[in-house]
């Protein structure tokens, strides 16, 4: 640990903090240390109906090649009109709705692949580390060039003979009785995307990413549909994640914290999270006495570099964790307990199991000019020096408070690198008069 005190002839503007501006700053202190970091694989990691397909292959140095492919099952209304044994079919089209795209050289064409299931997504959680086989050949694919253009529905050919055999059965068989009768027929998709292309898609599940046929009978003039959707469809993102000869290829065990030289990481999907060593902030407030700080903030950056198309993580939530790595829990509702944000109760934990005010959590956001979170821990370093609250380690965790239905660290591959050096707290404090 390494810890800088300045006296009041310093300013504090320029290492990016404020105070009043009527503060005529006698007796006002900076101080910044480290705080030390490791990264955790985290364990338990769901995720189920995010609504999401999460479809990516990327490759990167620390991180290694990380490839997620999008599970889901498919449904179609029983009250819809379904062809009869006449109808002609025009053709059959399966739509992806692509809400959000990461990746470099997105001006250059990427390639995603529909492959029927072979066995069923069960009733069950899933992991980011299951999946489920599939056929190998697809029944659709396409290349799609992205550029500026982060949303859009794509639209695939489907191929002939499986579009042939599914409408056939559509217009004849007791496929297409119930829901149950049909998943059994056609389990559900895998979506994958193409390695080397280096970019990761999300694909949003409901009504508008959906496999579509198109008919007639003899006569008409306009074309009939019946669609079968993704909504109302369970679904989940697996992961696969080779590190070998990469900085991160000693993280083994889940839940176990690991050095990776002198850079840390966090990738969304993967489950990779940063752990903080909170133990210099004992350390240093034991030092002190008789003062109060007027302001003090987590930094963590100035990240590494992020290739031209590719987009880090946008915020961290910071969460108290035990030795174990497992996250403390409120014991009323099993929510996830943070450092809170400032101005808010900072409320103690007893035995771990106290259920605290739950009034707001402090975020650490990103400054794309500086490429530095910030998260202000004011309030929180306050409460520990005044022994109101009992110092907890810390796990920085992708996006924000979730809930399990919609969990930004699980709905992407987004990451970030930075130097175990540019992890610190930079506080003001004064002495009481």
């Amino acid at each position: 640990m390494s810890l800088i005190v300045t006296s009041s002839c310093s300013d504090p503007s320029s290492v990016g903090l404020e105070l009043d501006p009527g503060n005529n700053q006698v007796g006002v202190f900076f101080v910044n240390f480290e705080l030390p970091a490791e990264v955790v694989l985290l364990d338990s990691f769901n995720t189920t109906n995010q609504d999401i397909l999460v479809v990516g292959n990327e490759e990167d140095s620390y991180f290694g090649k990380t490839t997620s492919t999008g599970y889901t099952r498919m449904h179609f209304s029983t009250s819809a009109t379904k062809p009869e044994s006449t109808a002609i079919l025009d053709s059959v089209m399966f739509d992806l709705s692509f809400v959000s795209i990461n990746g470099q050289n997105l001006d250059e064409a990427k390639t995603y692949s529909i492959h029927q299931l072979t066995e069923q997504i069960q009733d069950t959680v899933y992991y980011n580390f299951d999946k489920i086989p599939f056929e190998e050949t697809p029944f659709a694919s396409t290349e799609i060039t992205f550029g500026e253009v982060k949303d859009t529905i794509n639209t695939f050919h489907v191929e002939e003979e499986f579009g042939l055999d599914l409408f056939d059965k559509l217009k004849r068989s007791s496929v297409f009785d119930n829901i149950f009768t049909f998943r059994e027929y056609f389990p559900g998709i895998a979506v994958q995307a193409k390695e080397g292309d280096n970019s990761t898609a999300g694909i949003e599940t409901g009504a508008d990413t959906k496999l579509s046929f198109f008919y007639h009978y003899e006569g008409d003039t306009v074309a009939t549909s019946f669609e079968i959707t993704t909504s109302s469809s369970r679904n989940f993102n697996g992961i696969e994640s080779d590190r070998t000869g990469t900085p991160t290829e000693v993280v083994q065990e889940l839940n176990k914290s690991y050095e990776t030289g002198s850079l840390v990481g966090m990738k969304a999907g993967l489950g990779m999270a940063i752990r903080l060593d909170t133990s210099p902030l004992d350390a240093f407030l034991d030092t002190l006495s008789g003062v109060v700080f007027k302001q003090a903030n987590l930094l963590v950056g100035e990240i590494e570099e992020v290739p031209e198309g590719q987009n880090s993580t946008p915020a961290f939530v910071a969460y108290f964790v035990d030795a174990n790595n497992k996250i403390l829990r409120r014991a009323s509702d099993g929510g996830r307990l943070t450092v809170q944000r400032d101005g808010q109760p900072q409320t103690e934990l007893v035995d771990d199991v106290e259920e605290p005010t739950y009034l707001g959590y402090a975020t650490g956001t990103l400054d794309s000019e500086t490429g530095i979170y910030t998260m202000g821990v004011t309030s929180h370093i306050n409460a520990l020096f005044r022994n109101e609250l009992t110092r907890k380690d810390w796990m920085l965790y992708g996006g924000y408070v979730s809930t399990v239905s919609s969990d930004e660290f699980k709905r992407s591959l987004r990451q970030l690198k930075v130097g175990t050096d540019k992890i610190e707290i930079q506080a003001i404090y004064s002495k009481i008069q």
